[in-house]
């Protein structure tokens, strides 16, 4: 069995990357998800072990320590979210491809590690007004968090040349036509 690689999908919140990860994973049966783990706690319907790897932070320290994440990083709330090699290297194993929907500097630490063998795909918003827009539209942010959210995305957009790919997200059809074309020549080389 051929083993997979790994496709990195990064934006800043409001930016479409899980409208487009949902896309892909409709396009490609071979695509797998990544589930990553966290210290917050289980939201109503979500189970352990499918929607994330509820962890508590004496756990996730632990994990820290013993080198079992590709990356994590703690946000807003002092809640941590990580990606378990274990987990990705089992899919990849399998021949799957993973797709990982994480934040700038652990996609970065992936592809450090990966290199070749994983593609990263920064989805950028139009402008930041756009993005702000998108954002209050949503309408799940108080004000303190769309701040916050609105600073870190200033900081993300200076990454994005760092990625194999950049993809302007105007329009969702174009972009994800992009996308999905970005992520077949990569699964076929």
């Amino acid at each position: 069995m051929k083993k997979g690689k790994i496709i990195i999908l990064v934006s800043p919140s409001g930016g479409g990357k899980s409208t487009l990860a949902r896309r892909l994973f409709n396009d490609f049966d071979t695509l797998s998800f990544s589930v990553s783990a966290t210290t917050r706690n289980p939201r109503e319907g979500e189970q352990n072990g499918i929607h994330y790897h509820f962890l508590s932070p004496d756990d996730f320290n632990s994990k820290i320590d013993t080198g079992d994440f590709l990356e994590w990083e703690e946000f807003y709330g002092g809640k941590r979210y990580g990606t378990l090699r274990s987990e990705v290297d089992k899919k990849l194993n399998s021949g799957y491809f993973v797709l990982l929907d994480i934040e700038v500097k652990g996609a970065l630490n992936v592809k450090r590690i990966y290199g070749e063998e994983s593609l990263s795909i920064f989805i950028k918003p139009p402008s930041f007004d756009v993005l702000r827009q998108r954002l209050i539209e949503r309408g799940t942010e108080s004000e303190e968090s769309l701040v916050l959210r609105l600073e870190r995305a200033i900081k993300e957009l200076d990454y994005a040349d760092q990625f194999d790919r950049i993809i302007v997200n105007d329009d969702l059809d174009t972009a994800y036509g992009e996308v999905k074309e970005a992520v077949s020549q990569f699964m076929n080389s």
